[in-house]
């Protein structure tokens, strides 16, 4: 999602604590990842279709042994 300006809108999870916090922002054709500690750090772009195979993976617990 962007701003008025063309800007990306990033947003970071309710339950962040640390500073250290994973965000995420919608463009037109991809969903944008990055770490809240190191901002100026190139974001993971995913596609559309690749954002929604990570959230099923993750809501599976895919991820919990990381």
């Amino acid at each position: 999602m962007t701003d008025g300006r063309g800007e990306l809108v990033w947003h970071r999870s309710r339950t962040c604590e640390g500073g250290a916090c994973a965000e995420v922002a919608a463009a037109a054709d991809a969903v944008m990842i990055h770490n809240s500690a190191n901002p100026a750090d190139p974001p993971v772009t995913l596609s559309h279709p690749e954002w929604q195979e990570f959230l099923v993976g993750l809501k599976g617990g895919a991820f919990d042994g990381l």
